[in-house]
């Protein structure tokens, strides 16, 4: 008999690329807020929602990961339970209350990937590099604080798609990660057969639920942001009119349920 939480199902359930939930997560960030094209940001908004109160807002996250079942085996296996991402948020509008949407997300590994999918996040493969800082004094690394220089980026099959620094001036309250409190992304998985394909097995809005937060200080600072080309990407559609600032800090936090918000087969 075939078991597991995700393909590739097995006789034991140890080949699944996502294991069975609760998933813990956490990871250093370098976030950068912008504003791209309304419309741009219209156009990637997925059924039902509407441009958010700010119109055009967005923000470029990058993160530098650690992922771990309940079981904790990953730990053991840095191959597995490490990850970078790098994704885009806009800004948007749900039953009338401030929302957010993914519609562009890059990890450098497989289980991310599965993981990002199943919870509605159109997870690609792509290369990302963040700026570490160490614990110890160095001139090969910024300090995490007061005048620290970090950057991120991402590249996609060869081609740079995102560049981004931060300089570190002040620590703040204020939150850059706001607009995914209220996340509400897309799951889709279509059907092939010949004459059904224009219907989708799934077709969902759904809302992340996560659990067990915690978050460090917030060092925040100006940035730069640059976006690339590619033939293979719509991202550079989201590119930067203007740019606001950037932040660096630590994020931690469980997933084990996600909310169906909209069946979009049944529209």
């Amino acid at each position: 008999m075939l078991t597991g939480f995700s393909v590739p199902l097995s006789p034991t359930g140890g080949s699944s690329l996502a294991p069975t939930p609760p998933w813990h997560f956490v990871g250093n960030f370098l976030v950068v807020e912008y504003w791209a094209d309304p419309e741009a940001v219209r156009a990637v908004l997925p059924p039902g929602l509407e441009p958010g109160e700010d119109p055009g807002k967005c923000a470029v996250f990058f993160s530098d990961n650690q992922y771990a079942s309940d079981g904790g085996l990953e730990l053991a296996d840095p191959a597995v339970g490490q990850y970078m991402e790098a994704f885009i948020a806009v800004s948007a509008t749900w039953e009338g209350k401030p929302a957010g949407a993914c519609p562009y997300i890059f990890v450098d590994n497989d289980n991310s990937m599965m993981r990002g999918q199943i919870q509605g996040m159109p997870k690609q493969i792509g290369t990302i590099r963040m700026t570490r800082s160490f614990a110890i004094p160095s001139k090969a690394a910024p300090t995490a604080g007061q005048g620290g220089l970090f950057a991120g980026t991402l590249t996609h099959r060869d081609r740079r798609l995102i560049e981004a620094t931060i300089r570190l001036e002040e620590e703040t309250a204020e939150l850059p990660n706001r607009m995914l409190q209220r996340m509400i992304n897309m799951r889709y998985f279509p059907t092939l057969t010949q004459g059904r394909q224009n219907r989708p097995a799934v077709h969902e809005l759904v809302r992340q639920r996560v659990r067990d937060t915690a978050m460090s200080p917030v060092w925040r600072g100006p940035a730069t942001l640059e976006f690339g080309r590619s033939p293979w990407s719509e991202i550079g559609d989201l590119a930067p009119l203007r740019v606001g600032h950037g932040y660096r800090y630590t994020f931690a936090m469980t997933v084990d349920d996600l909310l169906t918000v909209r069946d979009l087969r049944q529209d």
